[in-house]
This record gives structure tokens, sequence and C-alpha cells, in this order.
């Protein structure tokens, strides 16, 4: 987003973006990857980081479920980089929608200001 569109962002932005799919559904589809534990994570990381360095992401489970990945940098920049373009699409949809939106401040104390008892 333009630093002139983020003065006022919409909530609905940030609470659509399937975070969790984008690994599983899309990044390691097809890819030649390595699956490895913590422990053997732990114990060659070195090796790891040279493949990611070399092309080849690495996913780490634990108890058999993937829990993270060493990648490489450009890759996750993508990523990092294709997330930020989601959500702008997101947030631009909804204010054509003439959703509701919130200054960046509001935002800022809502998500920086405990939550009261009996709420949700």
């Amino acid at each position: 987003m333009p630093p002139s569109t983020t003065a006022k962002v919409t909530l609905a932005a940030f609470c659509h973006f399937p975070s969790s799919c984008v690994h599983t559904c899309a990044y390691t589809s097809g890819m030649d990857e390595s699956t490895v534990t913590v422990r053997e994570a732990r114990a060659h990381l070195a090796d790891h980081i040279n493949r990611a360095e070399q092309g080849t992401p690495t996913v780490i489970t634990r108890n058999g479920v993937p829990v993270a990945a060493v990648v490489p940098i450009a890759d996750f920049d993508a990523l990092e980089e294709a997330a930020d373009v989601l959500l702008a699409r997101e947030a631009e949809a909804v204010l054509a929608e003439g959703g509701p939106t919130v200054t960046m401040a509001e935002l800022l104390a809502d998500l920086f200001t405990e939550p009261t008892q009996g709420a949700a």
C-alpha cells in the first residue's frame, strides 16, 4: 500500500488472510524439499541453512506435524511481499464497498488495549 493510503485501514483486511495455508497450499507444492524432526534440524542446522542457500527448503516437524521451515531468504521475502499485496487488495476492496475503517491510531489502541473482563 502506498504511504498515503496507510492512514486508514480496515480491520477486515487483517482478519481474512489464511496464513496457515500459505506454506502447505502454495509454497511447497511440488518443490524438492526435505522434512526433518526438530532434533535432526538442531543437530544439522548448518546443513539445512546451506540447502536453503542453494534453493531447497527444509520443513521441520514436531511429533510429525510441520512447525517451521528453513527457506531461502528470497523465497521468504517473496512470501512477505505476497502477503502484503493480498492484505492491501483486501483493504482496497473493503474501502471500495464502503466498509468500515479506523485510523491507524484507533487500530493500535485496539491492539494494545487489554480486553475487558466478560469480553469474548
